[in-house]
């Protein structure tokens, strides 16, 4: 793991080497390790590294090994987390100043837990912007995260720190959180592969929250069948988390095989297309004729949709933040204080208004499922800007970059349904991701589709230069 290759890194390539006694967990640990120290100045991706934890992890595993233990699926397979997961023993900052006068956290967050349980090295956590509000990762205290396709360029946010070390090979799987398209955006821009799995689907227990009403947490990869397979081990009820459903948890690695016929997939028009780029127009049709999806449909009130979920991240987070704001307004990052402090302000009519219409438009997209399984469309409405750029141009309308990057991934999170970004390499293109909608709890179909475009050819997730 010496530097970005194409698929001897995979995580059940590596877990597969460590069974086989190729290589042992100590070993990959301490390459990781030395991998992030070396590189990690370039994508700017870990803002923490957690070396000895990940060294003890290492040696339980070979001792197991040593045992003849049966191991675990992801047995010495380093992944990392987004900086508002807790970490037993550490400061969850959530790229904050604020945070670090907090006390260490007592235990793991749910899902760092069960990857441990699973065999999985935790090798530390990853930069991300302030509380999770906003698109580009340009945390101010941490510093940006940079694109590994071009270090002058965004990675997205706020989980750009999970999307950078995954697409720059650093590890092969990471967690991030989705509130308006915080997974989808950053692994649109870079080139990988992420989930935000249906609301309530994953427990959130022991992650930093930012809006109750609409945080997800999920999964980055450079590979299906990694998302897959982390996906699967992540699901699970939690009864200490009430957002959380109560459900069995449904296995999507076994249905990477299986045909998509009896799925009627449609593209998205109306909203989605007014804000797609030439770019990413051309990666819609890219899958769309792969898919042989011929058909468009459009959903009522996208833009409704989406100026609700604004008016909520905003009232919302503003109300969990208003403490620390009163007395420690200058510790805040400018890019995400003078958001918060104007949700403060937003006056409560205006967000009971805006949930009111989020639940009209949730029962209007949920009517197009009727027949329609699974839509498509972009991630991002273009490829990553450079850092600092202030206004981007779509389809000859102007508009603020850092809101912008998520005008086509903010409609669907609103209203909590399942999407796999699936990035569609362009040649002589910077990355771009399509989004694969399901219906509520039909992650199982999204796979389905993803694994179609692997095999047409047309998916995958493009290695940087050196």
């Amino acid at each position: 793991m010496s530097g970005p290759t194409p698929g001897d890194n995979t995580a059940i390539a590596i877990a597969q080497r460590i069974r086989n006694g190729e290589t042992s967990a100590r070993s990959v640990t301490e390459q990781t390790l030395a991998d992030i120290a070396a590189r990690n100045d370039q994508s700017n991706s870990f803002t923490l590294v957690t070396g000895e934890r990940a060294l003890a992890q290492a040696d339980a595993i070979d001792a197991a090994i040593a045992r003849g233990e049966r191991l675990p699926p992801l047995a010495g397979v380093p992944f990392a987390v987004k900086n508002l997961y807790d970490i037993d023993g550490e400061v969850t900052a959530a790229g904050s100043v604020v945070n670090r006068s907090l006390p260490p956290a007592g235990a793991d967050a749910v899902l760092v837990e069960r990857l441990t349980q699973a065999g999985a090295v935790l090798v530390g956590a990853l930069n991300m912007d302030e509380y999770a509000y906003g698109f580009s990762t340009e945390n101010t205290h941490y510093g940006p995260a940079r694109n590994p396709h071009d270090r002058s360029r965004i990675a997205g946010g706020s989980s750009g720190g999970s999307a950078t070390a995954v697409a720059d090979r650093l590890v092969p799987l990471s967690l991030g959180t989705d509130t308006n398209g915080s997974i989808r955006v950053p692994a649109s821009l870079c080139g990988v592969f992420g989930l935000k799995p249906t609301y309530g689907r994953l427990s959130r227990r022991g992650s930093f929250p930012f809006v109750a009403s609409l945080d997800h947490v999920g999964p980055f990869a450079t590979t299906l069948d990694d998302l897959a397979l982390c996906y699967d081990l992540l699901q699970g009820p939690d009864p200490r988390d009430p957002a959380c459903a109560q459900r069995a948890p449904e296995p999507v690695s076994d249905a990477l095989d299986g045909s998509i016929a009896d799925l009627r997939i449609a593209r998205l028009g109306g909203h989605f297309d007014k804000f797609s780029g030439a770019l990413a127009s051309r990666a819609v049709a890219i899958a769309c004729e792969a898919l042989g999806a011929t058909q468009t449909r459009e959903w009522p009130m996208a833009g409704m949709g989406r100026a609700a979920a604004f008016i909520i991240t905003s009232a919302e987070g503003g109300a969990l933040h208003l403490p620390n704001l009163r007395t420690r307004y200058d510790d805040f990052e400018p890019l995400s204080r003078d958001r918060f402090i104007a949700g403060c302000l937003l006056p409560a009519a205006w967000y009971l208004k805006a949930q009111r219409v989020r639940e009209v438009y949730a029962h209007a997209v949920a009517r197009t499922f009727s027949d329609t399984d699974i839509f498509i469309t972009a991630a991002t409405p273009l490829p990553a800007p450079v850092i600092g750029t202030e206004t981007i141009d779509i389809n000859g309308i102007t508009l603020p970059s850092r809101a912008s990057m998520g005008l086509l991934t903010q409609p669907i999170s609103c209203i909590g349904l399942p999407v796999l970004a699936a990035p569609i390499p362009v040649a002589g293109e910077l990355p771009m991701a399509i989004q694969i909608i399901a219906a509520p709890w039909r992650e199982r179909d999204a796979f389905r589709v993803a694994a179609a475009l692997v095999r047409a050819g047309v998916c995958r997730a493009p290695v940087p230069p050196a």
